[in-house]
């Protein structure tokens, strides 16, 4: 049998970035969780860590996050049934993209997670590789836009978020003068979130435009919005994220009539207990509009 405080340690040291933040955690010293991990490595006969270049879990490793995460929403289920038995409140580990965090996810979950006592960690990931922490057993669910279901997982559409190419009016006069043509989109900088967001480059392609353009990374979704109110690019972003600046006038789209559809699906492991279900029946009625 597993002693599941060496998988604690595990999932801690994993979930903190490193040994020491894992020990004030767990209230332990660093070298005691070092003893908790190498245990875990003598029982397996194999590592579940690989220090370096930067902490991460083996395949090996993977597997028993992925194990423990269950274990831990399954034990949730049992302390309901047995009010004698001691259960923290659960934590769930979620990845999700950054768009939702800052829209609709916050309202959506609030009341679920006070009648529930969850506790959330949240991993902001961009919707289209969300779904390898999951598989990575990193995560207990994701939010993405792929809807292949990895095995062991289910699969839950939960709608599409809208995502403009947005800019301000001065913006637009001064690098697309004459709309969105293929010499504009070479020399004129867009905003891009990170090195795996590809909308811009999807929005590009129904213009037939597949070169090279000059581009900001800003892995942060109010940062983005505040670079286009700033004049510094041209960027995808929900509607319902800056309704309010396209009222006000600061934004408006660079090509109406081309925005882009991003549909979002939810993934969980399968035999977590019923905290997931009660989730997913929760995700389900949320407007993404």
């Amino acid at each position: 049998m597993l002693d599941y405080k060496l998988l604690e340690a595990l999932a801690t040291v994993l979930e903190s970035g490193g040994f020491e933040r894992a020990g004030d955690v767990l209230g332990l010293s660093q070298s005691a969780v070092s003893q908790r991990i190498k245990a875990l490595e003598v029982r397996l006969g194999q590592p579940v860590l690989v220090r370096h270049p930067h902490l991460a879990a083996t395949p090996a490793g993977q597997r028993l996050l992925n194990h423990y995460q269950r274990v831990s929403l399954l034990e949730r289920e049992l302390g309901s049934a047995l009010p004698t038995l001691e259960v923290a409140s659960p934590r769930l580990r979620i990845a999700l993209n950054a768009d939702s965090l800052v829209t609709w996810w916050a309202s959506a979950v609030s009341d679920f997670c006070r009648r529930e006592d969850v506790l959330l960690d949240l991993v902001i990931e961009d919707q289209d590789i969300g779904l390898k922490r999951l598989r990575d057993g990193d995560v207990a669910a994701c939010l993405c836009a792929s809807d292949q279901p990895i095995a062991g997982a289910r699969c839950v559409p939960l709608g599409t978020m809208t995502y403009h190419p947005m800019a301000t009016p001065n913006y637009i006069a001064r690098h697309f003068p004459d709309g969105p043509t293929e010499s504009a989109f070479r020399r004129s900088p867009a905003i891009v979130y990170g090195p795996h967001d590809q909308l811009q480059h999807r929005f590009l392609a129904r213009f037939g435009y597949h070169g090279p353009f000059p581009y900001h990374l800003c892995p942060e979704s109010e940062g983005f919005v505040r670079l286009a109110c700033a004049g510094m690019g041209y960027g995808m972003m929900p509607m319902m994220q800056v309704r309010d600046a396209v009222n006000r006038g600061e934004l408006v789209s660079l090509a109406p009539g081309h925005a882009l559809e991003v549909p979002l699906y939810w993934h969980f492991w399968r035999h977590s207990g019923a905290l997931l279900e009660r989730l997913t029946s929760t995700l389900r009625t949320v407007q993404l509009t």
